[in-house]
């Protein structure tokens, strides 16, 4: 049997938060030795609404990335437009514009970006891992300091590391497709919110090519929705959409987020389940996961660095959204919220802030809702 290969970082998958990790790796180590494995070549296509916070291209330009090279050639949208499911409407322009970028665009150009950075990147199926006091080994012939999984919902190095399943009630599933652009307004993002099957939505986010990338997601309960009732629900709420191709995903929610780190073996994005539960985002989550596992890979203790680093910067974000998502569970405060989104300016940037990237349920919004929540309690005698 060959001696097994010799690495200080080892990151399985290399979409968004993988790509992070690796440059933020070089960038606290200059001189480390950096591998990322993938199952995919690029550019591959990922399953994903493609909407890019302006908080997660904060955190890619930190990297030193240039992030208008990322957006080239899409269009950003600088609107949301929402529908309570009850039928309340609240729409805003952003404070900041986001950016829609089609995956197979946004991971093919962090790749890149990684490459630059002096990273080897491997096409490779992980399948075992076992770990010792001061090394990992992967499938028995790459042997590395630490391991960074990032390979996505259905992670293999979470399993193999002992984090476990998701908790029930935690995941969601969604369909994607895309159409052409007409008749939703440019520059616009909208999301539909639906009384049936609660929690769930619609979204149509137009790219700015004359596409929009539109979808459908629910939270899975005991019997997970057929692919037919998916497409189905996602008519409903968006009846103008023509039939389309549509493709299916898991996403797991950050309330059913394992431990982070186990030994040298570090988590990171959708492998961490860490998607927003209130709107399903993920990339912002992603790229600063990895960012921050990235970096912590490169100290004396790397579990205890990142546990750190990721509590600090999303610790309390987390268990807002941890209450929000509870509480959210009946639709009317939703409803609330979407009013209070409507007449209410800071309201409105709150929501953003919290569905985005790592807000926190401030005094404005707190304030709307549990004035209008009183109203309704009131009514209800």
């Amino acid at each position: 049997m060959n001696a097994a290969e010799d690495w200080d970082l080892v990151i399985v998958g290399a979409g968004p938060a993988g790509s992070s990790a690796a440059i933020a790796a070089l960038r606290a180590a200059p001189a480390a030795r950096v591998l990322m494995l993938d199952t995919a070549g690029f550019p591959r296509d990922k399953v994903c609404g493609d909407g890019v916070a302006p908080h997660a291209m904060d955190v890619l330009a930190g990297l030193g990335i240039a992030v208008a090279g990322l957006s080239a050639d899409t269009e950003p949208v600088t609107a949301l437009h929402l529908t309570s499911p009850e039928g309340v409407q609240a729409k805003r322009d952003f404070r900041r514009p986001a950016a829609v970028i089609p995956r197979a665009l946004f991971d093919a150009r962090l790749v890149h970006a990684a490459l630059d950075a002096g990273v080897v990147l491997r096409r490779h199926r992980v399948r075992a891992l076992v770990q010792n006091d001061d090394q990992v080994l992967i499938d028995g012939t790459i042997r590395a300091r630490t391991v960074i999984g990032a390979d996505g919902a259905e992670s293999v190095v979470r399993r193999q590391c002992g984090a476990g399943h998701a908790q029930a009630g935690t995941v969601a599933i969604a369909l994607r497709g895309y159409t052409g652009s007409e008749p939703w307004p440019a520059g616009e993002q909208r999301l539909v919110m639906a009384a049936a099957h609660w929690p769930a939505y619609a979204w149509v986010f137009p790219i700015g090519d004359g596409t929009a990338n539109v979808g459908y997601g629910e939270l899975i309960r005991a019997t997970p929705p057929s692919r037919a009732e998916l497409t189905a629900r996602l008519h409903t709420l968006l009846p103008d959409l023509p039939p389309l191709a549509l493709r299916g995903h898991r996403l797991p929610l950050s309330p059913g987020r394992p431990r982070v780190a186990h030994g040298r073996v570090l988590l990171a994005g959708d492998a961490a389940s860490l998607i927003n539960p209130l709107t399903g985002e993920g990339i912002y989550y992603a790229v600063l996961s990895g960012a921050l596992a990235g970096t912590a890979a490169t100290r004396p203790e790397p579990a205890h660095a990142y546990r750190r680093a990721l509590r600090h910067r999303l610790g309390r974000h987390f268990r807002h959204t941890d209450l929000l998502a509870r509480c959210t569970r009946r639709s009317w405060l939703v409803d609330i919220a979407t009013a209070a989104a409507r007449d209410n300016r800071h309201a409105f940037d709150s929501l953003v802030e919290i569905g985005l990237g790592a807000g926190t349920l401030d005094s404005p919004l707190a304030k709307a809702m549990i004035t209008a929540a009183a109203l309704r309690r009131q009514k209800m005698r």
